[in-house]
């Protein structure tokens, strides 16, 4: 019960590695509250609280500030507190930099990088308040070495390092930790469609030789929202099975 009567607000919460992070925190004690656009969201927090966790799902966009910062007060007042948030939210719209369109760069800048600036500076005045704070926020392991075919991507990840870096100095002295975590290949869904022979050369690529499993990179999400990383802030964790060596 490593988050206990926390509570945690998980960005793109319905899936993958951030469905492992909601079902995680339920089970460590965390009401999880999850925001995402697909209707999925819903049976994942009726799933945790079947199984005795507590959650609750909506259908919120992270770049609509207006209702961001609705959703927010909502929670605080009804449970007292917003302590983490978990900034997961993200898009990947690939091309290479001659064929991108403006349209396929800005829409992945507005969700995984302005998504997450709206949702931090709607979360913090919480926090300030309560002097307590984890935001945890989803880089990549690209963020910190550029990717063929993703401009758009790879920078939206380093800005979120960079971001979380400078909330560190900002928000430091209010008891609140920033820090982001970078993932390398995970099993989500979009990895599972790589063909079978690319995905082989990708398994082959990795020091571990395989790729990890999104519950791997929601135990690295836990231990930066728990009180155990009381005096950590500023970092970027990189999972990726020392692909960034």
């Amino acid at each position: 019960m490593r988050l206990k009567n926390k509570i945690a607000v998980v960005t793109g919460g319905s899936r993958g590695i951030g469905q492992a992070i909601s079902e995680l925190f339920a089970k460590e004690g965390a009401t999880v509250i999850i925001i995402d656009l697909l209707p999925q969201g819903q049976k994942v927090a009726e799933k945790i609280n079947s199984k005795g966790g507590k959650a609750e799902y909506h259908t919120i966009s992270v770049t609509d500030k207006l209702a961001i910062e609705k959703l927010f007060a909502a929670v605080n007042e009804k449970h007292g507190s917003l302590d983490i948030l978990i900034n997961n939210a993200g898009i990947a719209k690939d091309k290479t930099l001659t064929k991108m369109s403006e349209e396929e760069f800005d829409s992945v800048v507005d969700v995984n990088l302005k998504g997450v600036f709206l949702c931090t500076q709607a979360a913090a005045p919480y926090m300030k308040a309560n002097k307590y704070g984890r935001i945890v926020s989803a880089a990549s392991n690209v963020g910190l070495r550029g990717n063929f075919g993703q401009t758009n991507y790879a920078a939206t990840k380093a800005g979120v390092i960079a971001m979380s870096k400078t909330w560190t100095l900002e928000l430091g002295k209010y008891g609140i930790t920033a820090n982001a975590v970078a993932p390398g290949f995970t099993m989500t869904d979009m990895v599972a469609k790589i063909p079978k022979e690319h995905f082989a050369t990708i398994e082959a690529s990795i020091p571990l030789k395989t790729v990890a499993q999104p519950i791997d990179i929601a135990y690295g999400y836990l231990y930066l929202a728990s009180d155990e990383s009381r005096f950590v802030s500023g970092i970027c964790l990189t999972i990726d099975g020392g692909t960034s060596r």
